[in-house]
This record gives structure tokens, sequence and C-alpha cells, in this order.
């Protein structure tokens, strides 16, 4: 059975800002997608211990007050969100997260945060992992327009009601892919370990010509992390 038909787990994070070595987990959701719908999903609210700005509030809907009355501690959040994406990992099932190094890389900063288990053990890797994002950019390399998820889902006709709610993200995300996988045999037809290795070789690519396209700019922050799905640990500071 092609990895699409198959069991596909989506996985979103809403966080207090844009910045993976920076931002807390506020909302998150697991979707077990079979056959493009959903056959259990989990969801989590977070208390991130930090004000949640208002510009963040205006995107995902939780506000500080709302966090802090509803929300669960924030280390007992993290542990079992990546508890259960490891088990996902250890059962070959893959997971599917658009722009996988922001959200999984945040997630292992959260885990270095309340010295936690990191999200993958020395010497292991995370995976399988989808990214949408990666094939599509790979796939359809020339089209013009905005990569965001909305906008996938316009390009691959994949309703999207409620974008920015990590449920909704999470099983739009798992859609998208099925339809890059129908659209296009380099993906659909890989074995699942095959293209989780090459969206790495993808992934790292576009991160080369981004960087060079960002010097041409002039920009001061020209360099691009290539690594795939999880940024690299070194460029990221302890807390």
């Amino acid at each position: 059975m092609a990895w699409h038909e198959d069991l596909l787990v989506g996985f979103d994070l809403e966080t207090t800002g844009t910045d993976p070595r920076q931002a807390r987990i506020v909302t998150a959701a697991v979707t077990e997608v079979k056959g493009g719908e959903p056959v259990r999903h989990r969801a989590w609210l977070a208390d991130p211990g930090v004000p949640i700005p208002a510009e963040t509030t205006a995107i995902h809907g939780v506000s500080t007050r709302r966090a802090a009355a509803d929300g669960r501690p924030a280390p007992e959040v993290v542990a079992e969100i990546a508890d259960a994406l490891r088990g996902y990992w250890a059962a070959s099932v893959p997971v599917v997260v658009y722009n996988a190094p922001f959200d999984l890389t945040l997630l292992d900063e959260e885990l270095r945060r309340y010295a936690l288990p990191a999200l993958v053990a020395p010497g292991g890797r995370a995976g399988p992992v989808v990214d949408p994002l990666v094939m599509d950019r790979a796939l359809d390399k020339f089209r013009r327009g905005k990569r965001t998820l909305e906008a996938a889902c316009a390009v691959y006709g994949v309703p999207l009601d409620g974008a920015h709610e990590a449920g909704a993200d999470a099983l739009a995300a798992v859609r998208v892919a099925r339809a890059v996988a129908a659209r296009y045999p380099e993906a659909g037809g890989a074995e699942i370990w095959d293209l989780h290795d090459t969206q790495r070789g993808w992934h790292a690519d576009w991160a080369e010509d981004f960087t060079a396209w960002l010097r041409k700019k002039g920009s001061a922050e020209a360099d691009v992390d290539p690594a795939w799905p999880l940024r690299s640990r070194a460029v990221l500071p302890s807390n």
C-alpha cells in the first residue's frame, strides 16, 4: 500500500511567536488520518508561562488569560506531545508536519527548556516525517505566490476550516500531503523512508538557493539552516 493511502498522523502547534528558539507552545494537535478522513484526534492547551502577544492571540485565538486559566502545565503538555510522536515513529507511522523544522525544533527546544529527554535520542533520527511544504516547493518549484498552508490548500483543492486552529491545520496538512502524492509520482510512489531522505535533500537545496538569494539582496540574516526535519541543534542557544 502506498504511504499516502495508509495511516498518517497530522501534527501542528500554535505558539507564542515565530522564533522556534524562543517561542512556547500554546496549543497542539495530533490527528490520525486514514484515507483522508480523521479517525482519532488529540489536542492540548498549555499555559506557556509567558505572556501571549496580542498579535499572536489575534491569529490563533488563545489569550494569556485563557491559557493561564484553562491550560495545563507546559512541562506536562510538552512531554505528552513528544511521547505521542515518538510512539508513532517507533511504529513507522509517518508524521505529517507543514514546515516541519519549525514545529519539531520548537518542540525539541521546549523539551530542553524543561529538562526533558530530547525528541530524538542521541544517534537516532526523527521520522518518518512528511513535510508538504518541502514537497510542494521542490515539485512545483516555479509557482509564484505564497507557500503557506492556506495557499497550498487553495492550490491542491483542500478545504481548510478554521485556519490557525491546531486540529484544523493538522488535518489540512495531511490532506495536502495526500494531494501532492497523488499529483507527483516522485512523492506518491516512493517508499516512506526514501521519501523522508529525499525531502532532506530537497530542503537543503532550497536552503542553499534561498541563502544565495538573501545574500544577493544584502540581508543581514542570510544563512538558512539546511537541516531537516529539525534545525541543527548546534545553532540553537541554551536557555
